[in-house]
């Protein structure tokens, strides 16, 4: 099994005090709980330096969010006081009395209204709604030794603030758990709340599931890894709260979804510990390791124990291999190096922090078999997989030989419900992602089928409209010049074929790419030829390359290159066909020298197309219509 990776620096961990690995206990990552504990200290212990006086605030370099300064503050120090609670509280309070002091210090000062250092206030649909959870939660699990020592005055004012909760309204999506969580933890503190908003926020959860373990953030198809840290994390925080208040239905049925959804969480992870690279807030990083040790926490969990380690384990230790934290021991606003096209306009210097969700394990008693087990490989280190996942219309297909995970996407583009539109996001429209890869940012030609406008501006996939997600395949179409573009997806192996169906209207060029290949060091090596382009990593061969089969013609490829535009790396390249339609056979692969002789395509009179990939594998692609709604319908 050989697991590609980016160009790293000689020791990107070397600012990083880890204990030795154990190979026995830990014989995939090598990585044990202690490893966990000092990650964590580094995170913590790197804050120190941009904290305010009276420890409220932490004022981090870069960039403010909309949200200003202020609420930037109190977002550094919200977030980082989850994980100093995860490590409080996992520890029994056996942690240096500094790290308690500091955050009853910044409590204090944060509800304060006359200190210079008191946070802003809790008002409709604003930032601190989202920190006051986090607040509640650090409070909850670390009652005995913050909560419980608080003097009347400071427990006072610090009910009074989290009150203002109490009446507001929040954003509809993610937010209204917020509101659960922060009034749950009023009503344990015997404080004013509202049990109607507890339970509206959780009925509005089961408004938005859609079923396999998923759901979308609030109206509309939006499935990303928020399905992940918040939607599936929250109702398990929130029962660990409530206690016996806690509808036992309620509480049953969130298990149950829980680990339906970690049954198919597993799978979105790399050999080498890499999540696949979608959807919004990725510099939130490893925390698509929370839900892991949720299920486990909440005994709500398909996954043996050192599998549960194995995968999280995986994630924090690719990122620090990376050089997460940085030389200051701080998260960064990026993705492995500091990078804006991951952000969006809430983005703080603090918000990375969020990624203090994935020390949850540390929750668990250091004899619990999560900790204890040995390590159990995960599902891309011993097979080949094909998994479709009808409601977020992905296609999920992995090789165990490099351990890549690919996403196919023909269902999940983040716009709200017509008769909404919006423009393409680069991390929802495109048509697949990677563990291995990012997308273009701003939007790119990579793994996007574009319609040229007669100046050569290519259009938009705009609003996706499902078709077929079954077996190996999955379908959709979209609307494009004001043509209908519909496009099926056949995978094996590393190799997607997407036949594209283009409507006769059409007589303009289209031009379609593959993946983007990105590199720390040097630029991809780019070689194109009649039909077909490719870019290759000369570091371990990691190849991304696209083959017309039908419908391009014999004009060559070519291999787009650029610089600073992708996440996973300075140079990047990406390489793409050009040609007419109306129907066009594509072969896309995405590997460790992956071949790309010996497929081809061939169209029936039924209007079928029968494909052979490059290993002989034969199967068939007939079209996945229905009846077109005309222009109304989608943008």
């Amino acid at each position: 099994m050989t697991a590609p990776h980016v160009s790293l620096p000689d020791d990107p961990t070397h600012h990083l005090d880890l204990p030795p690995t154990d190979p026995l206990r830990s014989p995939v990552t090598g990585w044990t709980r202690a490893h966990w504990e000092a990650v964590a200290d580094r995170l913590l212990d790197g804050l120190l330096p941009y904290a305010t006086p009276g420890f409220a605030q932490y004022r981090l370099p870069g960039p403010p969010s909309h949200s200003g300064a202020w609420s930037d503050g109190l977002e550094g120090f919200a977030r980082s006081f989850l994980l100093a609670a995860f490590r409080i509280a996992g520890s029994a309070g056996r942690v240096g009395p500094a790290l308690v002091e500091r955050y009853a210090a910044g409590l204090a000062a944060g509800t304060d209204p006359h200190h210079p250092e008191h946070w802003p206030p809790i008002t409709d649909r604003a930032q601190p709604m989202v920190e006051a959870a986090s607040i509640a939660l650090a409070l909850h699990e670390t009652r005995p030794w913050l909560w419980d020592r608080l003097d009347d005055g400071v427990r006072g004012r610090v009910v009074e603030w989290l009150g203002a909760f109490v009446g507001a309204t929040a954003n509809d999506s993610n937010w209204r758990l917020f509101q659960v969580i922060t009034e749950e933890f009023l009503a344990s503190v015997g404080a004013p709340h509202s049990r109607a908003e507890i339970d509206a926020g959780l009925a509005r959860l089961d408004d938005w599931y859609r079923g396999g373990g998923w759901y979308t953030d609030g109206e509309g198809k939006k499935f990303d890894y928020y399905n992940a840290w918040a939607l599936h994390l929250y109702p398990v925080l929130w029962a660990r709260i409530a206690g016996p208040r806690a509808d036992p239905e309620t509480v049953a049925r969130h298990r149950d979804r829980l680990r339906e959804f970690l049954g198919v969480h597993q799978y979105f992870f790399g050999s080498d510990g890499a999540p696949v690279h979608q959807g919004r807030s990725l510099t939130y990083r490893f925390a698509a390791a929370a839900p892991l040790w949720a299920g486990a926490l909440a005994d709500a969990t398909p996954l043996p124990p050192g599998r549960t380690r194995r995968l999280a384990s995986g994630i924090l230790r690719h990122f620090t291999e990376r050089g997460v934290p940085d030389e200051r021991g701080l998260l960064s606003l990026g993705w492995y190096r500091p990078f804006e096209g991951v952000l969006q306009r809430y983005s703080g210097p603090a918000s990375p922090y969020w990624a203090s969700k994935a020390f949850l394990g540390l929750l668990l008693p250091a004899d619990h078999p999560v900790w204890t087990a040995p390590e159990e490989p995960g599902p891309v280190d011993t097979t080949d997989t094909v998994l479709a996942l009808p409601a977020p219309g992905w296609l999920l297909h992995s090789t165990a030989s490099d351990g890549i995970v690919r996403l196919v996407n023909h269902g999940t583009d983040r716009l709200p419900p017509p008769p909404a539109t919006d423009a393409d996001s680069p991390h929802y429209a495109k048509l697949a992602y990677s563990t291995v890869t990012a997308p273009e940012t701003p939007l790119g030609p990579d793994n996007h089928l574009a319609l040229l406008a007669p100046d050569g501006t290519p259009s938009s996939r705009g609003r996706i409209h499902p078709l077929a997600c079954e077996g190996d395949r999955a379908a959709s179409w979209h609307r494009a010049l004001g043509h209908r573009v519909e496009t099926v997806s056949v995978v094996h192996g590393p190799w997607e074929v997407r036949v594209h169906r283009i409507d006769e209207a059409h007589r303009g060029q289209v031009r379609e790419g593959g993946w983007a290949l990105a590199d720390a060091t040097e630029p991809p090596v780019a070689e194109c030829g009649p039909g077909w382009a490719r870019a290759r990593r000369a570091a371990d061969g990691l190849t991304s390359a696209i083959v017309g089969l039908y419908g391009w013609g014999e004009g060559a490829g070519t291999v787009v290159a650029a610089e600073d535009t992708n996440a996973c790396g300075r140079y990047s390249a990406t390489p793409v066909l050009e040609g007419t339609g109306p129907l066009l056979v594509t072969l896309v692969a995405l590997g460790i020298d992956v071949p790309v002789t010996g497929a081809d395509a061939t169209p029936t009179a039924d209007g079928t197309v029968e494909i052979r990939f490059p290993d002989g594998t034969r199967v068939s692609a007939g079209p996945a219509s229905r009846p077109d709604p005309g222009p109304g319908e989608g943008s």
